[in-house]
């Protein structure tokens, strides 16, 4: 690795005297190995790198005293995600182990890189500076779940290791239960059990597909998923679901209740064939409860986060109660 010189925003490394020949973006993977493949080269790819004062490309060659530059914000190489004091997130329970917040929808919970400046990973870096060192990834402290971006509620957060090396067991032991509120168009039967395997669409690696024959799919990751739901209300061809998830893949909830033919009202995702959203901007799906042991006391705890208002004003307009 270069030895690194520092000078107001920018950064530079050079490579050292006698260096056989790399490629640019492997250099720059050594210089910053907290960063992400994809965030180095959209770095590169935005014109952020220079070599040798021109301006870097992934497939150059780097060789012994060149001389590589960094010209971009500051932030944007950060170790850890930047503190965001700004951010106003509610805190609904704490104790020395764990905290839970309410997060709102719109949040991501978190980024890859110090360019992503309002997430919950960055309110956690302003309010809880001491979770940064907890967890699996520098990017995600003390955060042991996630929620899509558009969806509420609650998420849970680890204050020391243990705790997070605690509830990650409980998670994959599929101990903790996680209780969804869902609106959705139609009106399945009164409760029922969704299992469907879930892998990414082939053409579209934002989305995820229903795989009906998973041991005839081969080439890709196949994630096992399995949903529960009943019917808490029902009006005017819609109804309200609460829906708790035996697993945990990326979009299971959303896929799972579409591919039934039952899709959440505002996913534009998954139910572009229903376009009326109620005024929504976002998708209605709401994390409303988390049940867990203790990770210090192995007491049973249940944290819950409340309907958020522009989703209870939905229920009122359509007559449905709650």
């Amino acid at each position: 690795m270069g030895d690194q010189v520092e000078g107001g925003e920018n950064q530079s490394w050079l490579v050292p005297d006698g260096a056989q020949a790399v490629r640019l973006d492997g250099f720059l993977r050594q210089c910053l190995p907290h960063l992400s493949r994809q965030e180095l080269h959209r770095a590169i790819a935005e014109n952020l790198f220079l070599h040798n004062g021109r301006v870097a490309r992934k497939g150059d060659r780097v060789s012994g005293g060149d001389r590589l530059s960094f010209v971009g914000p500051a932030n944007m190489l950060s170790g850890a995600p930047p503190p965001a004091p700004q951010l106003e997130i509610r805190i609904i329970y704490e104790d020395e182990s764990i905290l839970a917040v309410d997060k709102p929808a719109g949040l991501p919970t978190h980024g890859f890189s110090g360019r992503h400046g309002a997430t919950l990973a960055n309110f956690l870096a302003a309010q809880r500076p001491g979770i940064l060192n907890v967890g699996r990834s520098r990017w995600e402290p003390g955060l042991v779940h996630r929620l899509d971006i558009e969806t509420s509620g609650v998420v849970l957060v680890a204050k020391t290791q243990f705790a997070f090396d605690q509830l990650r067991e409980q998670f994959r032991r599929r101990e903790i239960k996680k209780t969804y509120l869902a609106l959705v168009w139609g009106q399945p039967i009164e409760r029922g059990t969704i299992e469907l395997a879930l892998a990414h669409d082939r053409s579209d690696r934002h989305r995820m597909v229903a795989v009906q024959h998973p041991e005839r799919s081969t080439g890709r990751r196949i994630w096992r998923a399995t949903t529960h739901y009943h019917v808490v209300a029902t009006a005017g061809g819609l109804s309200l679901l609460e829906v708790e998830m035996e697993t945990g893949v990326t979009h299971q909830i959303r896929v799972h209740l579409s591919s039934n033919g039952y899709p959440i009202v505002g996913d534009r995702l998954y139910g572009a064939d229903y376009p009326e959203s109620f005024g929504l901007a976002r998708h209605f799906l709401h994390a409303l409860s988390l049940t867990l042991r203790h990770p210090a006391c192995g007491q049973l705890v249940s944290i819950d986060a409340q309907l958020p208002n522009e989703l209870r004003e939905v229920l009122q307009r359509i007559g449905m109660p709650y």
